[in-house]
């Protein structure tokens, strides 16, 4: 069976990001449309399953661990703390809070297990790096739960690798997760060679570009009040229009390659590195197996080298974060 390795596990090359079947894209689908999806995946052999305290503010982890508790041995389940939806101000609305302190981490992962029904999480990230918290006091807090059985491995989110070293030498770092894919290489600066040196994997979030590779994004226009792709410049309208321009030549090599839009950007990512593991989300059931089919798709040098030039850094619009966001990462930027 092909597999990839992350920490101690081997997972399917290609496992499934949960975070949409709750928030971020607008409108999440019902809970029986995520559970058929959820268990749909399992049986078409996904072993690794994404989620985080964040999604939905509790609402993922809940149904993650609803759905698979009954198949909990079969998968490698992952989930994130360090950021949260917490209680803030006046009514005590639910807001995105980022606390990087070790008593936050211990109640995050104690408050995620309850959720998830389980007794450990195989994979546990720093979902954001909290920046007036040393990286060395956020890890050591999560090496104890390793320690204590709650957690198998460790892995942080958006960090540089400058910040993975550090963190790494306080405890192994399983896994770095990372927006990755044609249209977003910063993981290539620095990143992608960092956890090679240290055998982590790099688990490529938003993979086909946030339904930007697929071609079915022509018009942002129609995109939901509350759909995250509305706050990232890349996404505005004039930028998009700009991006757009590259698609007819990536929708060639797809051609070419004998696959979907969204294959071709899996394909390529798998193609990477044999330490990559890209995690797509979806509330399609059509879409999740055309995505795990990318896994089948072999691309050739000069096929890899004429997709690196049609998405190469210089030729795309916008940036993936607003400032807001990117003072919250710690990712490499191409020239900065």
């Amino acid at each position: 069976m092909n597999t990839r390795r992350i920490g101690p596990f081997e997972v399917r090359p290609i496992g499934l990001g949960c975070m949409n079947l709750s928030h971020a894209y607008g409108t999440p689908p019902s809970e029986s449309d995520a559970e058929a999806l959820l268990l749909d995946a399992l049986d078409q052999g996904v072993t690794l399953f994404d989620t985080a305290a964040l999604y939905g503010f509790g609402a993922n982890e809940t149904l993650v661990g609803r759905v698979l508790k009954a198949h909990r041995q079969r998968i490698v389940l992952c989930s994130k703390g360090g950021m949260t939806g917490q209680p803030v101000g006046p009514g005590g609305a639910l807001q995105r809070v980022i606390d990087g302190r070790p008593e936050a981490i211990r109640r995050d992962c104690d408050d995620s297990l309850r959720r998830l029904g389980t007794d450990h999480v195989d994979v546990y990230y720093l979902h954001r790096w909290d920046k007036k918290i040393p990286i060395e006091d956020s890890v050591g807090a999560m090496a104890r739960l390793v320690e204590a059985g709650k957690v198998r491995a460790i892995g942080l989110s958006e960090v540089s690798a400058a910040t993975l070293r550090r963190a790494h030498a306080v405890h192994p770092i399983a896994a770095l997760q990372t927006e990755y894919s044609p249209c977003t290489r910063n993981p290539e600066i620095a990143v992608l060679q960092a956890c090679s040196d240290i055998g982590a994997a790099v688990v490529a979030f938003s993979p086909v570009a946030r339904a930007f590779h697929t071609g079915a994004l022509a018009d942002v226009s129609g995109l939901e009040a509350k759909d995250i792709r509305r706050s990232m410049p890349r996404f505005e309208p004039a930028n998009h229009a700009a991006n757009l321009l590259l698609l007819p030549a990536w929708q060639a090599l797809a051609a070419e390659a004998g696959c979907t839009s969204a294959q071709l950007s899996l394909a390529w990512l798998l193609a990477r590195g044999a330490h990559v593991i890209p995690i797509p989300g979806t509330t399609s059931r059509a879409h999740l197996r055309e995505n795990l089919g990318a896994a089948a798709v072999v691309l050739s040098a000069d096929l890899m080298a004429r997709i690196d030039a049609v998405f190469h850094p210089t030729r795309i619009a916008g940036a993936r974060y607003g400032a807001q966001s990117q003072v919250e990462v710690d990712t490499e930027q191409f020239g900065g």
